[in-house]
C-alpha cells in the first residue's frame, strides 16, 4: 500500500488532466463532492519544472505548487481556483507501474501527468479488492485495474447475470 495521506497512484481514480470538464464529470459520476475542491497532478518527477513553478520532489501529495501561467490552459483539470496544483511527483523507483502508466499517456499526448484521486466515493478509500468493486459497481467509472485484470464498463453492462 501506499504511504502518506493521499492517493499515489495505487488506489486511485486516474483521468485526463487536459479536459476542462473533467473534474465536472468525476464528481458528476464517481465522487459527488463539492465543485470547489480541486483533483491533484501526479507528474513525472523530470518534467515538473516544464508545468509548475517550484520543482523540488513532492511524493506525497503534501505540497501545493504554482502552476506556470502557460500551462494553466494545458492542464485544467488538475489547475485550482487560484492557480496552483497539490502535486505528486512520480518515479520509476518509487512505482514503476505507475510511472510507466504516465510515461505511456505523455508518449500519446505529450504531457507527462494525469490526474490522480482517491478510488472511492464517499467512503474511506478502497483497501481490498472488494471494495474496489463494490465502489466500480456503485458509480459510472469507465474500466477497473485490479493489477493486471481489467473491468470495462461496457463489458459488464452485457453480460447476463
Amino acid at each position: 500500500m501506499e504511504f502518506g495521506p493521499r492517493a499515489l497512484g495505487n488506489r486511485s481514480i486516474l483521468a485526463d488532466p487536459r479536459r476542462a470538464g473533467m473534474k465536472d464529470v468525476l464528481n458528476e459520476r464517481i465522487k459527488k463532492r463539492e465543485p470547489f475542491r480541486p483533483f491533484a497532478p501526479s507528474i513525472l518527477e523530470e518534467h515538473v519544472g516544464e508545468y509548475f513553478e517550484q520543482t523540488h520532489p513532492s511524493p506525497a501529495m503534501l505540497m501545493v505548487y504554482e502552476v506556470k501561467p502557460d500551462r494553466r490552459d494545458e492542464i485544467p483539470a488538475v489547475t485550482h481556483v487560484d492557480g496552483t496544483g497539490r502535486l505528486q511527483t512520480v518515479t520509476r523507483s518509487a512505482n514503476e507501474r505507475f510511472y510507466d502508466l504516465i510515461q505511456e499517456f505523455y508518449q500519446l499526448t505529450g504531457v507527462p501527468l494525469l490526474l490522480n484521486t482517491s478510488f472511492n466515493e464517499n467512503e474511506p478509500i478502497v483497501c481490498t479488492p472488494r471494495d474496489a468493486i463494490d465502489c466500480f459497481l456503485k458509480t459510472r467509472i469507465d474500466v477497473l485495474y485490479l493489477g493486471n485484470c481489467v473491468v470495462r464498463r461496457e463489458w459488464l453492462n452485457n453480460v447476463q447475470i
